[in-house]
């Protein structure tokens, strides 16, 4: 930026210089019929048109440079804070407005910083151009060195406005994007329960009202825009009829005409930088109130952050808010009349959420971070699936033989997935496995979970979009797999339940009843009735598929 600013200064002053070679070539060489002093006056303009053309050369790589290396900067450091904050930003900021930070508030940032070379250059050469000036007449230097100001008074209120409606504008694009991203990711389940028209419409209602504020914006943007051009032209006509009548007056030569008529359209080039650097700074700053926001997240928004050691072995799990207590090493279900309440209660016993949670009598907000997130691994059955080989995917961070992939496969009934793939476990799998079914990614998610080994897996829904011959043989061989560590289930397959060591009855936020899935079923109609699904609906992805087929 340093480099930036120095050549442009220098572009800049370098800029009034040809005017003043001009000035002389006319007056000492022109009108003085003075052919070697013309000659000489020319050689030097067109000196100075190459070595202005080499600067402008230097400027605007050096700015180039600048924003493109601002930009990847700025990326970087948006990506790192996303991976340290994890879990934290979805209940923080919304997948829309994280993608606008990420691409357009990034961008419009290092633009910004561009505006630092051209901007010192114009500053240095208003000042320059306004001596020069004055040593011609210092009527017309005193024109020019209130002409600037007035400018700025009559473009600032507009730039205010500006500042409001883009910050209002902003905020919109991102809520927008957010639905966006959540009609495409639900498309399947809007479509099967008959509501993709219903949500199209009220998207297409949101992006009218988006369009009409975008307008605003732009109204305003172009009246800048405007001003940035009609502004200075206006300023440099009333300077040069001013040194025409002076001209005419004698009070100037010819020579001293030109030169100021050279040195005002000269000072448009900086008047037109300081405006645009203005209207930059306005956009910037409401990109970078986005992006500061983003960076003030904290990782750790989970309870107390305490680092004192987990327990030694297997200990039990105990959520006071529930009731529900797990102990170590044992496969336990948890039927939740409410899905919501289960995914709440796996985010307290994997410390997502502040809670009163415990780890073997200990709390688990008193337990170092990293050692939770170690030996306690939360499962969900959609969670997210990058792009790589299947070998890749399922070694998760941690590299595993051949024989422990397929083991793992194999507890998840995955095995034709393997088969179906054209290069068996080094088949390229694209973003979020698009090209595999509903079923087949789940399995996928369930073998990486299993892999990782954790002593404590709490595994939300696994099999929803599986059949139930499939559901059948991993829920026999997730106990053998799991024997001796410790599983919560939070399911309502009766297929799953019957093979755990014990069954939790969640209802209206607490455990009502627990016992076998047998004793349950013959003592509790409300957990009957809930595992036997009577005249109700399985959630969307309830097929082979995930089509939201009735089951």
């Amino acid at each position: 930026m340093l480099r930036g600013s120095l050549v442009g200064t220098a572009w800049m002053v370098g800029l009034a210089l040809r005017p003043y070679l001009v000035s002389r070539a006319i007056d000492d060489g022109l009108r003085a019929g003075d052919r070697a002093a013309l000659l000489g006056w020319v050689a030097a303009i067109v000196v100075a048109g190459f070595g202005l053309a080499q600067l402008g050369i230097m400027r605007h790589r050096t700015m180039t440079f600048i924003r493109e290396d601002a930009s990847a900067r700025s990326a970087a450091v948006l990506l790192r804070q996303l991976s340290r904050i994890g879990a934290v930003l979805p209940r923080k900021l919304a997948a829309g407005e994280v993608a606008t930070v990420g691409g357009s508030d990034v961008t419009t940032i290092s633009h910004v910083l561009t505006v630092t070379g051209p901007g010192v250059g114009a500053i240095v050469a208003y000042a320059v151009v306004a001596v020069v000036l004055w040593s011609v007449s210092p009527l017309l230097a005193l024109c020019v060195l209130l002409g600037v100001p007035a400018v700025a008074l009559l473009v600032g209120p507009l730039l205010r406005r500006l500042d409001r409606a883009e910050s209002v504008y902003r905020q919109r694009q991102g809520i927008l994007t957010t639905r966006a991203g959540d009609i495409v990711a639900g498309l399947r389940v809007l479509a099967g329960v008959g509501g993709r028209d219903l949500f199209a419409s009220r998207y297409a209602a949101r992006s009218q009202e988006l369009r009409a504020e975008g307008y605003r914006v732009g109204a305003v943007g172009s009246w800048i825009e405007a001003l940035t051009a009609a502004i200075p032209a206006s300023f440099l006509a009333a300077v040069v009829w001013l040194a025409a009548r002076m001209a005419v007056e004698g009070d100037i030569t010819i020579g001293q005409l030109v030169a100021v008529y050279g040195y005002v359209a000269v000072l448009v080039v900086p008047v037109w930088f300081l405006l645009e650097a203005s209207y930059q700074m306005i956009r910037g700053r409401v990109a970078a109130r986005r992006v500061v926001a983003l960076l003030r997240l904290t990782p750790d928004d989970v309870g107390a952050s305490g680092d004192g050691p987990a327990p030694t072995g297997l200990a039990d799990l105990h959520d006071p808010a529930t009731g529900l207590t797990v102990p170590g090493g044992r496969l336990v279900g948890v039927a939740a009349a409410d899905p919501a309440e289960a995914t709440a209660l796996a985010d307290r016993l994997g410390r997502y959420v502040p809670s009163a949670a415990t780890w073997g009598g200990m709390p688990l907000g008193g337990i170092a971070l990293p050692e939770v997130r170690d030996r306690i691994l939360v499962a969900d059955h959609d969670s997210y699936l990058f792009a790589g080989t299947l070998r890749e995917i399922l070694h998760g961070g941690r590299r595993h033989e051949d024989a422990e992939l397929r083991a793992a496969l194999r507890v998840a009934s995955a095995e034709d997935v393997v088969d179906a793939l054209p290069e068996d476990l080094d088949t390229a799998i694209d973003t979020r496995a698009r090209r595999l079914s509903g079923g087949q990614r789940q399995r996928v998610r369930l073998a990486r979970a299993l892999l990782a080994e954790p002593e404590v897996l709490i595994l939300i829904d696994p099999t929803s979009a599986v059949d139930a011959h499939t559901e059948a043989r991993i829920a026999q061989r997730l106990r053998a797999a799991r024997a001796g560590r410790t599983t919560v289930l939070l399911a309502t397959s009766p297929l799953l339940l019957g093979h755990v060591d014990e069954v939790a009855y969640l209802r209206d936020g607490r455990v009502v009843d627990t016992g076998s899935h047998a004793e349950l079923l013959d003592r509790n109609p409300g957990y009957r009735a809930l595992v036997s699904r009577d005249g109700e609906p399985v959630p969307a992805g309830g097929s082979a598929d995930g089509e939201g087929v009735l089951r």
